[in-house]
């Protein structure tokens, strides 16, 4: 027959076991959007849950989110966005006393949320035409920044392991640098294209590529671009080298099928905001390999009009 005092000891320690795992229960990471989950879920350990806020279909320029969704930012322990650049309908809440502490800028030289309450971006929109370009995450070189910045943030966190998320940002860093060369060798018979975006997010890829992006529709995505920048796109689309339009799925079809009417165009889909890629340790190479994908669509070979 088994003691009292024993049994009572047992369900002690079991309720001692049970708490221990409550207060040790999984970190939660909200991210802005799933590019941001993918550099994030490259750098957190297993024991670290991630979601990201904007869904599949939808832009993060004029996002609404859902009561839910504000739940999710109320009970994260950290919160990564790249910044009010980006995802405007985050500026005001990120910017309040119950959110600020906890919140990670990942755009090198944005103000923390707390300390840009000075500036009201809400008027601004999402600013392409003005400052630096928000659409960091698109570089390689940037995002290892943005890990770095990350893995920085998470080591912060009580009852982490800092040793391997360490580990985890070195194994990123190298393995983003080997996707780098691999894709600038599969980009070479692409320098000769004459390509063109439906907004100005394009820029950061085929910067950091050396590739020939000679004229972008929009240079913010709200609002309809005049008659006059359409007639100068139009113009060079004309006259460009096998002229390719590189189109997102989160916008308008029609609309850049009426611009491109009766021109040779060819067309190609990339998407900037990783939809269809899983969210795994690796997740941010094949988003990179997905966008040189798209580039190689625009190859006279491989191109669809």
């Amino acid at each position: 027959m088994r003691a009292p005092g024993k049994a009572l000891s047992l369900a002690l320690g079991a309720s001692t076991l049970l708490v221990s795992d409550l207060l040790h229960a999984e970190t939660r990471i909200v991210t802005s959007i799933k590019p941001v989950e993918l550099i994030v879920r490259a750098i957190a350990t297993e024991d670290m849950q991630t979601t990201s806020l904007v869904p599949a279909g939808s832009s993060p320029h004029n996002y609404t989110m859902k009561p839910s969704q504000r739940r999710a930012l109320e009970n994260a322990d950290v919160i990564f966005w790249v910044g009010p650049e980006m995802e405007n309908f985050l500026y005001r809440l990120l910017s309040g006393q119950e959110f600020s502490s906890r919140t990670v800028t990942l755009m090198a030289g944005e103000h923390e949320p707390d300390n840009a309450g000075q500036n009201d971006h809400d008027a601004h929109g999402h600013d392409h035409g003005n400052g630096e370009d928000p659409h960091t995450w698109l570089d390689p070189e940037l995002a290892i920044e943005m890990a770095e910045t990350i893995r920085d943030a998470l080591v912060r966190l009580e009852g982490v392991n800092i040793p391997a998320m360490d580990q985890n940002f070195e194994q990123f860093q190298a393995s983003v640098r080997e996707t780098e060369s691999a894709i600038r060798a599969r980009l070479a018979p692409a320098h000769d294209i004459s390509l063109f975006s439906y907004h100005s997010a394009f820029t950061r890829f085929a910067d950091h590529y050396d590739l020939k992006l000679e004229g972008v529709l929009t240079l913010n995505p709200e609002l309809s671009p005049g008659a006059r920048h359409i007639a100068e796109v139009q113009g060079k689309l004309r006259k460009g080298h096998h002229p390719c339009l590189l189109t997102e799925p989160q916008f308008n079809q029609q609309w850049w099928k009426s611009i491109t009417q009766n021109l040779d165009v060819t067309f190609s889909t990339w998407d900037p905001l990783a939809t269809e890629i899983m969210v795994t340790a690796d997740g941010y190479n094949d988003f990179q390999h997905s966008m040189a994908d798209a580039v190689l669509k625009c190859l006279p070979e491989n191109t669809q009009h």
